[in-house]
């Protein structure tokens, strides 16, 4: 389902541009696995909450290496998915829509988050639909892609076109291990994505083969140790570290792929960009 009509594809770019993004940050302090609200969660199994802050801090200076401006959130006892940032909000054009979440374990994020960017002088319109920040919206150029499917209700399309007044476009997630968008698509710059055909319905892939002919498509493999949760500056993109076709894939469309390690937050059901709001002012 589109809420306005697509407008004509883009060709894969021959080269890439950088950005300076901001993005905001939670360091894993209180990270470990208490509970399975996703497929990649298994409370039985030991965390290491030192090894997650070793990893986070890598992800955190290779930002700052590349001139990204970050902002930190303090992370809250009692809520160890805080550090996955991204289903924080979605923020564009200084509007910060909140998040309200699916699964009650995390329902005090949303107000921590709002509160957080209260604080930083954004506006902010709180949320009536049930929807997870980034983890379901991207925007792609001026185009929102809005997921539902496992975490975000379709509703919150409707909410987040009228606060921004942009094209949205829906797509549904149909393999529980991909519950969120940014799991199964990546932006890499405002005309070219890259993503998993299996983790959507053929409604979806339809509007995907359309709009995007030129896109990466991510291997099972890749997929797997969530190597599509990377973060792009439109030139540099930060993936997991073990994806390694879609690095030769980022490669050889001209762009500079870098890996990390965040395996031990993967145990939680995140990755690179699990870890990153962008705040778009």
């Amino acid at each position: 389902m589109t809420i306005t009509e697509a407008p004509e594809t883009t060709a894969a770019p021959t080269s890439s541009k950088a950005t300076k993004p901001s993005v905001l940050m939670c360091r894993p302090e209180y990270f470990t696995v208490s509970y399975r609200i996703n497929p990649w969660m298994h409370p039985e199994d030991p965390t290491d909450t030192s090894l997650a802050l070793k990893q986070w801090d890598v992800l955190y200076e290779t930002y700052q290496n590349l001139g990204f401006d970050v902002q930190l959130i303090e992370g809250l006892p009692g809520l160890p998915d805080m550090v996955y940032a991204a289903n924080g909000g979605f923020v564009v054009d200084g509007i910060a829509y909140g998040a309200k979440f699916h699964y009650p374990e995390r329902g005090p994020e949303g107000p921590a988050y709002m509160d957080w960017f209260r604080e930083h002088g954004f506006d902010v319109r709180e949320p009536v639909e049930t929807n997870e920040g980034e983890g379901d919206f991207l925007l792609v150029g001026d185009t929102i892609l809005a997921a539902s499917g496992f975490r975000s209700d379709t509703g919150s399309h409707q909410e987040i076109a009228a606060i921004y007044g942009r094209e949205v476009v829906s797509l549904q997630l149909i393999n529980p291990s991909y519950y969120h968008l940014d799991t199964a698509l990546a932006v890499i710059d405002p005309t070219t994505i890259a993503y998993l055909p299996s983790a959507f319905d053929e409604p979806s892939l339809a509007i995907l083969r359309e709009r995007y002919p030129d896109a990466i498509i991510a291997t099972e493999e890749d997929a797997s140790i969530l190597g599509l949760n990377s973060f792009s500056d439109g030139h540099n993109v930060v993936i997991a570290e073990r994806a390694s076709t879609f690095a030769r894939d980022l490669a050889d469309r001209g762009y500079n792929p870098i890996g990390v390690d965040l395996s031990e937050l993967l145990l939680g059901g995140g990755g690179v960009k699990c870890c990153t709001l962008e705040l778009r002012s």
